[in-house]
């Protein structure tokens, strides 16, 4: 049995590469089509990967199967109150008695609603309440502004962060309002360059507080803290939520310490009074549920909860992270998808251009392919001659193509500040294309020089 890859095979190759090197300016041109058909599938990959890498990373962020429940301040709330004559809440209020008044107050979302939705509710599995403060952190001759959060440890688990050094909050601590705290990555680079900061005490407002654990690097880039509102999870400092709800927020219970031989100065008692007329106790409220799809029945009941408990006063608003991420990542699919088939018709049209010139090449050397077969070329060398042109333009085209296409992605990443990913299967892709374009397209040339007649082809001038 004869090799499938012989002789005549690599002189019909040597024949095409000397062909095509007669032809340089007509082979590139014939290979437009092919370099950005190609190109713009590498692009195209790489921008649809990169976004869907960014929305995986986005939903870990804000966890999985979560509802976000935030408070609603009083200029984000003051048109809800408005009936449909649009007569303002407080000119109807002034006609309403005062028991109806008092009927609509609000003491806005408080630990005590995160209890009742964690001991009502079977779906949820976990609830994460938080509390922040932005205080002035000194620790010897540093100092800096920065979030306290006040959190369970669930928040911990919720938001997909561990630590790497320390230890968590522990049952005691979390009970008796302990004055320890957790700090961030850029927290201990910050103020711990070249120490140990597990056991230290740094000052955090009016209040020393021990460090007992550093949270692992979380990357959160400036997108999409943007798009999610997310803070920097790294720069902040976590104490017990009820260590803030003691030391921070409330006042009476500062008091009742006090009255046990606790002292706090007149100035930080009137800054704490200050804190806690304002109406929401909690920041920002978490649950998390079993299944993803329980997320909208149960975001529904919570909403109903809230309403009720707050007396039919809407002071907050329900977020699921997850369906906007997924919703965000549809409508980058859609826009992928059509982008692709514009790459993929630019890869047809460069096909249907190859087969062009490559007929037209036919017509032009009529001659030589009669002179050929008048020295003993069969029709399948013909062929094969006329196919291996079709498949160097079109795969030197693809090379070309995956070059720019590469270095598009990568101005794509650094100019538009798009998150772009190129993986080795797009490039794979791409030259499978580029090489069947080829292929494909360059037949019918190849066939039709193969039945020429070898004494018209002599006769022609």
């Amino acid at each position: 049995m004869r090799p499938l890859w012989g002789t005549r095979n690599l002189n019909n190759l040597q024949i095409a590469l000397d062909s095509l090197a007669a032809n340089r300016l007509r082979s590139f041109l014939t290979a437009l089509g092919i370099i950005f058909g190609v190109g713009a599938v590498i692009a195209m990959l790489a921008i649809g990967k990169g976004a869907k890498e960014e929305i995986l990373n986005q939903m870990k962020l804000v966890g999985v199967n979560n509802i976000v429940i935030k408070p609603m301040r009083e200029d984000a709330k003051g048109n809800d109150d408005k009936g449909d004559s649009g007569e303002s809440a407080d000119s109807k209020d002034s006609q309403q008695p005062t028991e109806q008044k008092k009927k609509r107050f609000s003491r806005g979302l408080t630990i005590l609603d995160a209890q009742n939705i964690r001991n009502t509710l079977p779906s949820v599995e976990s609830i994460s309440p938080e509390m922040l403060e932005e205080e002035d952190i000194i620790y010897r001759s540093k100092s800096g502004r920065l979030k306290m959060a006040g959190v369970e440890p669930s928040f911990f688990s919720i938001n997909n962060i561990g630590l790497s050094s320390g230890v968590m909050f522990n049952a005691e601590q979390q009970q008796t309002g302990e004055a320890v705290c957790i700090i961030g990555s850029g927290v201990k680079r910050r103020f711990f360059l070249t120490e140990d900061p597990i056991g230290k005490s740094i000052k955090c407002g009016l209040q020393w507080v021990k460090v007992i654990g550093v949270t692992e690097e979380k990357y959160i880039s400036s997108a999409t803290k943007s798009n999610l509102g997310i803070r920097d999870y790294n720069m902040d400092i976590y104490i017990p939520i009820r260590t803030m709800l003691i030391r921070y927020k409330n006042p009476a219970i500062l008091n009742a310490g006090r009255q046990e031989g606790v002292y706090y100065s007149p100035e930080y008692m009137e800054s704490m009074a200050q804190k806690a007329q304002t109406q929401h106790q909690l920041d920002q409220l978490v649950v998390k549920v079993y299944d993803a799809s329980q997320l909208t029945e149960t975001a529904g009941i919570i909403n109903r909860m809230l309403k009720r408990r707050h007396s039919d006063v809407t002071d907050f608003e329900i977020a699921i992270p997850e369906e906007l991420l997924k919703q965000q990542q549809k409508t980058k699919d859609v826009f992928n998808i059509v982008l692709s088939a514009i790459a993929g018709i630019s890869l047809l049209v460069g096909g249907i251009g190859i087969m062009n010139i490559m007929l037209a090449s036919v017509l032009e050397r009529t001659k030589e392919i009669g002179i050929r077969m008048a020295m003993g070329a069969q029709k399948k060398d013909i062929v094969m001659q006329f196919l291996f042109e079709a498949v160097l333009i079109s795969l030197g085209g693809g090379i070309i193509g995956i070059i720019l296409g590469v270095l598009g992605a990568y101005l794509v990443d650094k100019i538009a500040d798009i998150n772009t990913l190129i993986s080795g299967v797009s490039i794979f892709i791409s030259f499978v294309l580029a090489s069947s374009v080829g292929l494909i397209f360059g037949i019918s040339p190849a066939r039709k020089a193969s039945n020429q007649n070898p004494i018209e082809c002599l006769r022609h001038t």
